[in-house]
């Protein structure tokens, strides 16, 4: 008999504890998260882009730097712009080679939404200027950005997230006709 009521006894105790235990849950609405501040937002990133044009999509890792006003790469992605003037698949691959890394700034201006505890990013990109080299000859090729949508930096989990368009492409003074505008989305990017 002494064995079955020292078991209950510890169940019983148990089960005390673990409604306190339970019941000091209910109390708290959750972690302190804190706000966010302007002061969290530069850094060198690394985060996921997604280049679609048309039906082509294309995945990869990216590193870039945000400064004060500014987001900068070291190395913008271009293959596909390059495909896009130089339709020869050897000849693009050529001029990519030949063309080396790419730099790329994206001027932004931010505010603080403490009700969302985000940091909005409005971004005003320039045009991207390419000297491409086809058949011994350059093709000035003047790349037109635009972003349709706010850039978000988030304080729950310290992310940065934005999108750009290639809009249009110019070779030469020629507007490149048809064309299927090229979307550069970085939907999850984490400082190093």
């Amino acid at each position: 008999m002494k064995k079955l009521t020292v078991p209950r006894f510890f169940i019983s105790v148990l089960m005390i504890l673990a409604g306190f235990a339970l019941s000091s849950c209910n109390d708290n609405e959750g972690p302190d998260i804190p706000p966010v501040k302007m002061e969290n937002l530069p850094g060198n990133y690394k985060g996921k882009l997604i280049i679609v044009q048309g039906n082509s999509k294309r995945e990869g890792i990216k590193e870039f730097k945000v400064k004060k006003d500014t987001i900068s790469f070291a190395e913008f992605p271009i293959e596909e712009i390059v495909k896009t003037v130089v339709k020869n698949p050897a000849k693009a691959e050529t001029a990519l080679k030949s063309m080396g890394k790419v730099k790329y700034d994206i001027k932004y201006a931010a505010v603080i939404n403490t009700a969302n505890n985000v940091i909005e990013l409005t971004l005003t990109p320039k045009t991207m200027e390419l000297q491409i080299p086809v058949d011994g000859v350059n093709k000035k090729t003047v790349v037109e950005f635009v972003s349709k949508q706010k850039g978000y930096y988030v304080g729950l989990d310290q992310t940065l997230r934005y999108a750009l368009t290639a809009e249009k492409i110019t070779v030469d003074g020629t507007l490149v006709t048809p064309y299927e505008v090229i979307d550069y989305n970085f939907p999850f990017c984490i400082k190093n």
